[in-house]
């Protein structure tokens, strides 16, 4: 690293848990962060900031006025934009040196398939259950991890899918396709502004550690935080060996509360 990348990231680096070889290895890396959004704006700050060195961002939809509530990557001078270029602009005032390919599309399995196997690590910033399991099937095929938040109303929670395990669940052994689940948008039920900073963060934290390789990330787990009274808590699941995307048989995913 330069003497300006040791100053930059130099509070990550006095971290002995993190230090030189986790940085190096986080300015190497390159990640796809599908939604630039509520979710997405968090990940993107703190993961430029952080000095990931490449990222792909996804999103098809233009900055409106009610987006600037919460998606903090967004400005009122950059309303109708497209948000991947908002977001651009946003990550290079942070720092200048993070590669930045926006994608004005919304992508489909075969475009997911494509992208997924460019990069080290994929995030899921969306806001539909159609795409977060394309993105995972995206992410088993190609054994990439995958680190997926969702947030809505007062409630959130986040879990990483280590996918190069093969013990390791996806996303699907969590929350099985199903075409009668009712989906909750932010456009009619609301989302509390902070909580999409919070899971965003998360996000942003377990994808540094999966990077830089250090600490226990969310494997296994699904961390959930009630805003509204303030309470954290994480369950505990299993690989399904029944998974219709990862599994092998028929026997389901069995969960246990803890913490």
């Amino acid at each position: 690293m330069e003497d300006q990348q040791l100053l930059r990231y130099a509070r990550h680096i006095l971290l002995d848990e993190f230090g030189v070889e986790a940085q190096e290895r986080i300015l190497a890396s390159h990640v796809l962060v599908v939604g630039a959004g509520g979710l997405g704006s968090p990940v993107v700050a703190y993961l430029a900031a952080s000095g990931v060195g490449r990222m792909t961002l996804v999103d098809d939809d233009q900055v409106e006025l009610s987006n600037l509530q919460r998606q903090i990557a967004h400005t009122t001078d950059r309303l109708g934009w497209d948000k991947v270029e908002s977001a651009r602009v946003h990550i290079h005032q942070l720092n200048p040196e993070v590669q930045v390919q926006p994608v004005v599309q919304r992508l489909d399995d075969q475009a997911l398939m494509h992208w997924v196997g460019q990069v080290d690590l994929v995030l899921d910033c969306c806001d539909n259950f159609a795409t977060r399991h394309a993105i995972n099937r995206a992410c088993v095929a190609h054994r990439k991890p995958l680190v997926s938040g969702a947030a809505i109303r007062f409630s959130g929670q986040v879990s990483t899918y280590d996918l190069r395990d093969p013990q390791a669940p996806c996303y699907h052994c969590l929350f099985p396709e199903a075409d009668d689940v009712e989906e909750l948008r932010c456009a009619t039920t609301g989302v509390l502004s902070p909580l999409l900073g919070m899971v965003g963060s998360v996000q942003a934290a377990e994808a540094l550690k999966l990077l830089g390789g250090f600490g226990e990330p969310l494997v296994g787990r699904l961390l959930s935080v009630d805003a509204f009274n303030m309470n954290w808590h994480s369950v505990r699941f299993r690989k399904d060996p029944g998974c219709l995307v990862c599994g092998s048989n028929t026997a389901h995913a069995s969960a246990d509360v803890s913490g």
